[in-house]
C-alpha cells in the first residue's frame, strides 16, 4: 500500500514539473514573439509615415470617444472676445522683448502686456509718439494696473482724469471704458498729445500731464517717465538696462490738477490740464 502511494506521489510530482516547464517555455516564447512583433511594428511605422498618422488619428478618436463629457457650466463661448490678451510670440522680436521685460519687472502676465505692446507701437506710428514713451507712462502712472485709481480720480493704465476728459471716451460709449486697457491708452494718448503740444516740449508736456504745470516742481515725475522711457530702448536695441529696474509703484508725489499762471499779455494763452 506504501508503495502505490509513493508511486502515486511520484507520479503527481513528475506531472507537475512538466506542466510548470511547459508553462515557462509557453510564456518565455510568448513574450519573445510579442518581443518581435513589437519591433517589426515600430520599423513599419518609421518606414510609413501614413501608417502612424492614421493609428494616431484611430488612437485619438478612441479616447475622444471614451472621454467622459464636459460638465454644464454657465460660462460664455464668446468670452474670448472680451479678454485683452494674446500670444506673445506672434510679436517682432524687439516688441515681444519688452512684453517680457515688462512682464518681468511689474510682475504682470505677459499675455496682456503683449496687447499693449502692440498697441503702443500701433499708437506711435500714428501719432509720431515714441512707443517707449507710452509705455514708460503707464508703468509710472499704474504699474499696468488697468482699474488703478489715484485720490483725485485719475483712472487706468495711463490715470487720465476721467472727470475732466469725459467727451473723450463718447466715442468708446462712455466714461466706463476708461477700464478697457486700449481705450484707455488711445485717451491717454490724445491727452499726452495735446499736452505736449500746449508746452512746445516733452519735458514740459509731461508736466502738464501730471497736472504740475503751474508748480516750480513735478515732484520727479518726467524724471521717472525719461528714465524708464530710456531703460526700454536699451531693451529694444538688444542691451540689459544700464541700470537697475526701480521697484514699481504709482507716482511718489501724487499732484493735483492746477491751472497755470496767467499768461503774460501778447502771448498764446495757457490752459490748464482740467481744460483739456
Amino acid at each position: 500500500m506504501k508503495q502505490a502511494f509513493g508511486a502515486t506521489a511520484r507520479g503527481l510530482r513528475t506531472f507537475m514539473s512538466d506542466v510548470a516547464e511547459g508553462f515557462f517555455e509557453v510564456t518565455h516564447n510568448g513574450f519573445a514573439l510579442l518581443g518581435l512583433a513589437t519591433v517589426f511594428a515600430v520599423l513599419a511605422l518609421l518606414a510609413r509615415p501614413d501608417l502612424r498618422q492614421s493609428g494616431e488619428e484611430q488612437l485619438m478618436g478612441w479616447l475622444q470617444s471614451r472621454k467622459a463629457p464636459p460638465e454644464a457650466t454657465d460660462l460664455e463661448p464668446t468670452a474670448i472676445d472680451r479678454t485683452t490678451a494674446a500670444s506673445p510670440h506672434e510679436l517682432p522680436k524687439s516688441q515681444a522683448a519688452v512684453a517680457y521685460w515688462l512682464s518681468k519687472k511689474y510682475r504682470v502676465a505677459v499675455e496682456p502686456l503683449s496687447v499693449l505692446v502692440a498697441e503702443a507701437f500701433e499708437l506711435g506710428k500714428s501719432t509720431k509718439l515714441d512707443p517707449t514713451l507710452i509705455l514708460a507712462i503707464m508703468a509710472v502712472e499704474s504699474s499696468f494696473n488697468p482699474f488703478a485709481q489715484s485720490h483725485v480720480g485719475a483712472q487706468g493704465l495711463m490715470q487720465v482724469m476721467t472727470r475732466v476728459h469725459g467727451e473723450k471716451y463718447e466715442s468708446a460709449g462712455g466714461t466706463l471704458t476708461a477700464f478697457d486697457p486700449v481705450t484707455n491708452m488711445r485717451v491717454g494718448v490724445k491727452v499726452l498729445q495735446e499736452c505736449i503740444a500746449r508746452a512746445g516740449s516733452l519735458e514740459g508736456g509731461l508736466k502738464y500731464y501730471v497736472g504740475a504745470a503751474n508748480l516750480a516742481e513735478d515732484g520727479g515725475y518726467a524724471s521717472k517717465v525719461l528714465a524708464e522711457h530710456a531703460r526700454l530702448q536699451q531693451v529694444i536695441a538688444g542691451r540689459a538696462p544700464s541700470t537697475a529696474p526701480t521697484p514699481p509703484g504709482m507716482r511718489a508725489q501724487p499732484l493735483p490738477v492746477v491751472a497755470p499762471a496767467k499768461p503774460e499779455s501778447g502771448s498764446n494763452p495757457k490752459v490748464a490740464l482740467a481744460d483739456l
